[in-house]
């Protein structure tokens, strides 16, 4: 499947030639001519990368950015035809990916987007997202609603154990195999006892889990689908 890019460029010449460019080199772009409009699309549909022009008719590039960034890290890419290396950090600063000044070459802007997005594809395999709730493997961290949730390592190891086999049923033994060599002497029954106490971290209520499931006599069950 073609990787979406949405363009918000306010010069309809310039946007068709990044669209048609874009598209021989097989994405799939769509083009807003405002920040607004742009900021709009970006929330009803999933892009997998944005090219932003920072002079635009109704808002600032720069404000795109940065509302832009209080809800997603959908890699973004600044075009200007400003020259002041101070607009340059502040996007950078606000959360751009990167930056290309106006006039560019059409190779060098997708070089830089296909960097950009092999960038975010490496920092996504690291973190596991389901619905509000974020896994980040590199800090051993957890989060539900950008909120940090404790956990023991044992307890992360196991919530990590099951989160990669998302959708599948994973036995008592299977999931001690998964997390041996962890700092625990894990047991049967030990297992149930952990994973009341990862659900009293992540589920919206404990009681009524439906983040790790228990199939009686068989399991658990991590969903894929969640809130």
């Amino acid at each position: 499947m073609p990787e979406r890019i949405l363009l918000i460029e306010d010069d309809p010449r310039l946007a068709e030639m990044v669209s048609e460019y874009l598209g021989e080199a097989g994405f799939r772009v769509s083009i807003a001519a405002a920040g607004r409009a742009g900021l709009e699309r970006l929330a009803r549909e999933p892009f997998d990368a944005l090219v932003l022009d920072l002079m635009l008719p109704d808002m600032d590039g720069l404000d795109v950015c940065r509302e832009l960034r209080a809800k997603s890290d959908t890699p973004v890419l600044m075009l200007t035809a400003r020259g002041d290396a101070a607009d340059r950090i502040v996007g950078l600063e606000l959360g751009a990916d990167d930056y290309l000044p106006k006039p560019f070459q059409p190779r060098e802007l997708l070089a830089r987007l296909r960097a950009i997005l092999r960038r975010g594809r490496s920092a996504a395999t690291r973190l596991l997202r389901f619905g509000r709730l974020e896994i980040d493997r590199d800090a051993r961290a957890v989060r539900v609603d950008g909120d940090p949730r404790s956990l023991t390592a044992y307890q992360f190891a196991l919530l990590l154990a099951l989160a990669e086999n998302a959708g599948r049923l994973l036995s008592r033994d299977s999931l001690m195999d998964l997390v041996k060599g962890e700092p625990l002497e894990a047991f049967d029954r030990s297992i149930d006892v952990h994973v009341s106490r990862i659900r009293a971290a992540i589920e919206d209520d404990p009681k009524k889990p439906r983040r790790i499931v228990t199939v009686r006599g068989a399991g658990y069950l991590f969903a894929k689908a969640q809130d």
